[in-house]
């Protein structure tokens, strides 16, 4: 799972990726608000965002997340410690609020509960803005259902879990079609060419002469 931190303090920017990343999780870390808007395509579970920055404030970031993905998880922190930071930033929908100073280990308990602690999350896959719901075999892009047959949900599913790793088309066929297949590898390509349509932000990228890897950033 993916954790932004909008920070610009460096001194605590770096203490929070260090101990985010030995919980397992991969984390990008921004300085300043503006960089942090740049990277709101990437794909992204959890932000941790600072009020106060030096270019803006991390309510604007907040919105900007909000327009483009706004499944993410976001908790504010914020060193002025005052009651109308919390209440405006959970009117407007944080998932989380700390005050500076805090331990780092609350802010890790509090990633947790959000991301590790669900049990609804361990039936979700993300994708940028899709959504794959294993429990319920559907797919969305925000609110909205993408229709796909049993074999490109399978298939879709097979690339999520296997990340930058190229999938031979015998790998496959092996996997979604299974042995008893006695067609053409051709069925993947048009199976993928499917999937492409319907999911156009996906970054299924074609291994020439070998098969298809999922890149995920």
């Amino acid at each position: 799972m993916w954790i932004n931190i909008v920070e610009d303090e460096k001194n605590l920017n770096t203490i929070l990726k260090t101990y985010l990343e030995k919980e397992g999780y991969s984390v990008r870390s921004f300085l300043n608000g503006n960089d942090a808007i740049e990277a709101i395509g990437l794909e992204t579970d959890l932000w941790v965002i600072d009020i106060m920055l030096p270019d803006t404030n991390g309510f604007t970031v907040f919105n900007k997340i909000k327009e483009i993905t706004p499944n993410a998880y976001i908790i504010f922190i914020s060193a002025r410690n005052q009651e109308i930071d919390r209440l405006v930033g959970l009117e407007m929908g944080c998932d989380d609020y700390i005050s500076k100073p805090f331990m780092t280990r609350e802010l890790i308990i509090r990633v947790n509960k959000l991301l590790k602690m669900s049990a609804k999350d361990r039936n979700i896959l993300k994708a940028g803005k899709y959504k794959i719901y294993l429990d319920r075999h559907k797919v969305f892009c925000n609110q909205n259902e993408i229709e796909l047959s049993a074999k490109e949900y399978d298939l879709l599913v097979y690339f999520l879990e296997n990340p930058n790793i190229a999938l031979s088309r015998e790998q496959i066929l092996e996997r979604i079609w299974d042995n008893a297949y006695q067609g053409s590898q051709r069925v993947v390509d048009d199976t993928v060419r499917r999937i492409r349509k319907k999911m156009p932000e996906l970054k299924i990228e074609t291994v020439y002469g070998y098969g298809y890897t999922y890149e995920k950033k």
